[in-house]
C-alpha cells in the first residue's frame, strides 16, 4: 500500500479570527490569516509545525477574522497572496504588490506538489471562495462562513477524506439569542451562515465512504455549543472523527491520507 499523506490544523476558529494549516511532507498552506502573525507562529510551534513548510496563503474573503494577519505574515515570510481582486479591493490594508496573485473560481493551482482548487461559495462577501487542498489522491476541503450548501460545496464535499465545515450555529440558541433582528437574519438568511442543521445534513447525505475526519469550524460564541454540535454530528459519525475547533486555541495535528493499492505486474 501507499500513502498521499495530508497534515491539518485549526490554529484558530471562529468570529475573533480563522487559520487554517494544510500542507505535506515538503510544503504546506495557510487557509485565512484571521489571527496575529505572532499568534500563528506560536500556534505552530506547540504544534511542531514549521513556517519554512509554509509556501502560499489563499484567502477566502475579506472580513476581518479572516486577513487580520495578512499584511504582516506575508511581508514577514514572503509569502505569495491568492486572492480574488474583489475581496483585495475590500481589504482595508495594503499587500505587498509582489506577492500578489489574483485569483479566479474554479482554479486549479499548484504550490509545489500540492494543489489547491478554488470555488465561488454563498456568503455575504466579495467573491468569497471556498478551497480543496490535494496531495496525490488526498483531498481536504475547507468550507466556512456559507450561507447555503450550493451544488459545487456538496460536488466537492463528496470528493473529501476531510474537511473543515462550518457549523455556526445552532437554530434555537440564535433564535432566543440577544441579537437583533436584523443580525439574525443576516446570519441565517442564506448568505451568511450554515447551521448546524443544515451543516448535518450536508454530512449525512454527501459524505463519502471514505472520509475519516470532519473539523466542525467557525462555531459561534453565542449561538451554538460545542458540546451540543459534537454530539449531534457523533450520533451519524459512524467511523469518521469528529472535532470541534476551537475559538480559544490551536487543535491537534491530523493525519490525512488515501491508500491506493500497489498492484503487481504479476
Amino acid at each position: 500500500m501507499a500513502c498521499n499523506k495530508l497534515y491539518i490544523a485549526s490554529l484558530n476558529s471562529g468570529s475573533n479570527g480563522n487559520c487554517y494549516y494544510v500542507g505535506n511532507d515538503q510544503e504546506a498552506i495557510l487557509v485565512d490569516t484571521g489571527i496575529s502573525c505572532r499568534e500563528t507562529e506560536k500556534r505552530m510551534l506547540r504544534l511542531g509545525l514549521s513556517m519554512k513548510h509554509v509556501k502560499a496563503i489563499f484567502i477566502s474573503h475579506e472580513h476581518t477574522d479572516h486577513v487580520r494577519g495578512l499584511a504582516t505574515i506575508s511581508a514577514k515570510y514572503n509569502l505569495p497572496v491568492y486572492i480574488t481582486q474583489g475581496t483585495l479591493n475590500g481589504c482595508r490594508f495594503n499587500i505587498r504588490e509582489d506577492l500578489i496573485r489574483l485569483l479566479y473560481s474554479t482554479q486549479n493551482i499548484s504550490v509545489g506538489s500540492l494543489q489547491i482548487t478554488s470555488f465561488l461559495k454563498i456568503h455575504d462577501a466579495s467573491e468569497p471562495h471556498s478551497f480543496v487542498v490535494s496531495s496525490g489522491g488526498t483531498k481536504v476541503g475547507v468550507f466556512t462562513d456559507i450561507g447555503a450548501a450550493c451544488e459545487q460545496l456538496i460536488f466537492h464535499f463528496k470528493q473529501c477524506h476531510a474537511a473543515f465545515l462550518e457549523t455556526n450555529y445552532d437554530d434555537d440558541l440564535l433564535s432566543k439569542s440577544a441579537y437583533p433582528y436584523f443580525l439574525k437574519q443576516r446570519i441565517s438568511g442564506g448568505r451568511g451562515h450554515l447551521s448546524n442543521k443544515h451543516a448535518l445534513d450536508l454530512f449525512i447525505n454527501h459524505r463519502p465512504s471514505f472520509m475519516t475526519h470532519l473539523l466542525l469550524s467557525h462555531l459561534s460564541k453565542d449561538n451554538n455549543n460545542p458540546e451540543l454540535a459534537h454530539s449531534l454530528f457523533s450520533e451519524h459519525a459512524g467511523e469518521v472523527e469528529i472535532v470541534v475547533a476551537s475559538r480559544f486555541v490551536e487543535s491537534e495535528v491530523y493525519t490525512i491520507f488515501e491508500q491506493v493499492s500497489e498492484h503487481s505486474p504479476f
